[in-house]
């Protein structure tokens, strides 16, 4: 399972992809806001595609097919690893239909069910975006639209990938590499507590003391 981070920081890309750690980015409106401030979002996201040599996902904020299809077009224009996102409506699914017979691969992005996830994949996405941590905040079982997709993508030998976001906790991931999700995307903190586990921490520091009790025995041995 690929590993894509959500964020629109740049030192938190830089920090994973330095550590070998992620294969893609996932942003959206809401955190190139926050991370550019000021500055224009679309140089945000240069510098990011400039970052990653994987796939950038970058949302449309148009909400009629033309507009989505004019704004992707813009988007994809910006580096050569951009993919378009777009949402689950009929508008978006146009949209995404228009930009993928331009080549333009195309995120449906906000899915919750599996029947949405076949139609976005019908309409020729090259990703669908299930949003486990929403459906589980109202009661239901998000992983689970992840599994049935993967059924049903497996069954008709459909080619999009299921990306699995939403994600709120390594728990999380891990329920989506067993699911069969082909990428799973999560914030930075997640990532960092995947990497974490108190008895790594235990092991390490018991090395060092050991191999501190025998530096000290060594260096008595070879004491004149």
């Amino acid at each position: 399972m690929k590993i894509f981070l959500d964020t629109a920081e740049i030192a938190e890309i830089r920090w994973a992809v330095g550590a070998g750690l992620i294969d893609g980015v996932t942003t959206n409106p809401t955190l190139l806001s926050r991370a550019a401030g000021a500055g224009d979002p679309r140089d945000l996201l240069q510098e990011i595609c400039g970052a990653v040599a994987g796939p950038v996902s970058a949302e449309v904020v148009a909400v009629d097919p033309d507009g989505m299809y004019r704004e992707g077009k813009e988007l994809a224009r910006l580096a050569d690893n951009i993919v378009v996102k777009v949402p689950m409506l009929e508008e978006g699914l146009v949209a995404a239909r228009r930009l993928s017979a331009d080549g333009i691969d195309v995120n449906v992005t906000l899915v919750f069910s599996a029947m949405q996830g076949l139609l976005a994949a019908k309409a020729g996405a090259a990703y669908v975006s299930p949003f486990v941590g929403r459906l589980d905040d109202t009661g239901q079982d998000g992983m689970e639209v992840v599994a049935q997709l993967r059924t049903i993508f497996r069954t008709y030998e459909v080619d999009a990938q299921i990306l699995a976001a939403s994600l709120r906790h390594p728990r999380h991931a891990l329920q989506a590499a067993l699911a069969g999700a082909d990428i799973a995307t999560l914030p930075a903190a997640v990532l960092r507590q995947m990497l974490l586990h108190p008895l790594t921490d235990r092991g390490v520091d018991q090395f060092l003391s050991d191999w501190s009790k025998l530096g000290h025995h060594v260096q008595a041995e070879g004491t004149p």
